[in-house]
């Protein structure tokens, strides 16, 4: 009975802090962020802890400063070469007008009214697809939808700001102090669970670090194989970097990601080339593009993904597609990007402290 009502405490202890991490969810990512970059940061750190200085180590907050501002750097400098591409990109597709795309598609456009025509039972409402593609170009270039997006834009640096801010605050402390993460949540645990906790975290640790590095690496892989495919296809140099960077960063969503991805990059690649011939040009461009996708999706799921998933999460296809099922009802976009790693740290907790469960030692045997 004693144990019954122990673990009735537990998974309503696990309930509440849950409820509690969702309501403070902004502060909570700020934090994750930080502990990832920390990780990352921390050879730095290391490394400049051997530099000696007149027989003296370098102090832990100068040597934090020094990785902190060498990660920045790199980020920066990556900024200060996409940012013209991106707006070189932006100005590009500004310039774009409805009639214009309006030309370049009426071939198919006159053979899908002749269609419509054809198998149409109803003569009394005449419908053009011409007019209905027309007046869906001018409601995306009006100026209110424009005004809209540079609003929403304003709105998103703002927050955009707060977050880097915190981030790098957050960040500076844990690279400073190696301990400071694991030892504040220590503080909340009872001594006699002081060590399985610990060990819990150390397991942790090693599965998200090796998480976090295999998505750097699919997205570099998916990023750097759509540019070259792109390349090779025609579609151009400038705007393949550009196709190919929002794929291996929608490529981070889990399952809708890379349809996404596909589906805009077609699309930019026929709007970026409405000069040419749709029948002879455009449209074999087109099924080249759909082409590149498909190698690229393909190595994805048989290469990229069973890699990554095999060495960190270690659970079966069908349980994460669950997971992330339920996480996207509950938190859309966000809790589909989260809910891998967040799987990942209940099961290794789970199985520190529930292991006593059947399901639960049936959900953790292969971590």
């Amino acid at each position: 009975m004693n144990s019954i009502f122990r673990y009735i405490l537990i998974i309503s202890g696990v309930v509440l802090l849950g409820i509690t991490l969702w309501y403070f969810s902004h502060i909570v990512a700020y934090i994750l962020v930080s502990a990832v970059l920390s990780f990352v940061g921390r050879p730095i750190v290391d490394l400049l802890g051997k530099i000696e200085i007149k027989g003296r180590n370098m102090p832990k907050s100068l040597r934090a400063f020094s990785a902190l501002l060498l990660m920045w750097g790199v980020f920066i400098i990556f900024l200060t070469q996409l940012i013209p591409l991106v707006v070189s990109e932006l100005n590009y597709f500004s310039a774009i007008r409805p009639e214009n795309v309006i030309n370049s598609l009426q071939g198919p456009i006159n053979w899908l009214e002749t269609t419509i025509d054809r198998f149409s039972s109803d003569r009394g409402e005449v419908f053009t697809v011409q007019e209905f593609i027309s007046d869906k170009l001018i409601s995306v270039f009006n100026v209110t939808f424009l005004g809209n997006f540079f609003s929403n834009m304003a709105s998103a640096l703002g927050n955009l700001f707060i977050a880097l801010f915190s981030v790098t605050f957050i960040t500076f402390f844990f690279l400073r102090d190696e301990n400071l993460f694991a030892e504040s949540l220590l503080a909340l645990v009872p001594d006699k669970h002081t060590d399985s906790f610990r060990h819990a975290m150390l397991s942790t640790r090693k599965l998200l670090v090796r998480y976090f590095i295999g998505i750097l690496l699919q997205t570099t892989g998916i990023f750097t194989m759509v540019t070259i495919g792109l390349t090779i296809a025609g579609v151009g140099f400038s705007h393949s970097i550009l196709i190919g960077l929002l794929a291996g960063i929608l490529n981070v969503i889990p399952y809708l990601g890379p349809l996404m991805g596909a589906v805009l990059g077609v699309i930019l690649s026929i709007a970026t080339h409405l000069d040419l011939d749709f029948t002879t040009q455009l449209l074999p461009l087109t099924g080249w593009v759909v082409v590149v996708f498909s190698i690229t999706q393909l190595t994805d799921n048989f290469i990229f993904q069973p890699f990554i998933f095999s060495s960190s999460v270690k659970a079966h296809p069908l349980e994460i597609f669950l997971v992330i099922l339920i996480a996207g009802s509950l938190a859309g976009i966000p809790g589909m990007i989260l809910a891998i790693p967040g799987y990942t740290v209940l099961r290794v907790f789970a199985k520190e402290f529930l292991n006593n469960f059947k399901v639960v030692k049936k959900l953790t045997s292969k971590i």
